[in-house]
């Protein structure tokens, strides 16, 4: 209990020595976004009853958005976001027709910043995002899910970044499975001078 008390008191004090700044940026970039694979179905052809998985395949769309980064220590960094993102799957039919069904998004995320030099750092965290457009139907108006990246800033206002997001609530279901939303995300970053 004692660790406790003293990791939790260095945490804290880390955080009051440090000088607290807030800049808000602006990101965007590619969004390559599928649904999962999910279980195999059973249809009839005509013939007979078989049993197969649909071939979900990445489609590509963009993101853009806005953040406030909150730096609270040296090495962390605690950053809302609010998006718009669009995202979605390409999908062969069982008669063969290529399909795209396309699901679009206002995002919010928390990413939790860790930054190892001034360049590099990671980031993690939960998001909720709102669906605002779709094609087709869909099985939830709201995707819970949780997202890992990575970032590079070549001076303090511009930089990139990658990410993979993953959902875990089904964004379409066709009787027999569910499926969530998959994103891996390249962009770049703005962050504004406040001074």
């Amino acid at each position: 209990m004692k660790k406790v008390f003293l990791i939790a008191f260095l945490a804290f004090f880390g955080i009051a020595q440090a000088q607290v700044t807030f800049r808000p940026g602006l990101r965007g970039g590619v969004n390559l976004s599928h649904f999962t694979k999910g279980d195999s179905y059973t249809y009839y052809d005509g013939i007979d009853y078989e049993r197969t998985e649909r071939d979900f395949s990445s489609k590509t769309d963009f993101y853009l958005g806005f953040y406030g980064a909150l730096r609270l220590a040296k090495y962390y960094t605690l950053q809302p976001e609010f998006d718009y993102t669009r995202q979605g799957s390409k999908f062969t039919d069982f008669d063969g027709n290529k399909r795209q069904l396309d699901i679009s998004y206002l995002s919010m995320a928390i990413a939790n910043k860790f930054t190892f030099t001034d360049k590099f750092n990671i980031h993690f965290g939960p998001t909720i995002d709102f669906q605002v457009e779709n094609n087709f139907d869909v099985d939830s108006d709201v995707d819970l899910a949780f997202f890992l990246g990575a970032g590079y800033n070549f001076n303090k206002n511009f930089g990139i970044e990658i990410r993979a997001k993953k959902g875990i609530i089904p964004v379409l279901d066709f009787s027999e499975s569910s499926h969530t939303n998959v994103v891996f995300s390249l962009g770049a970053t703005y962050t504004f001078d406040t001074k």
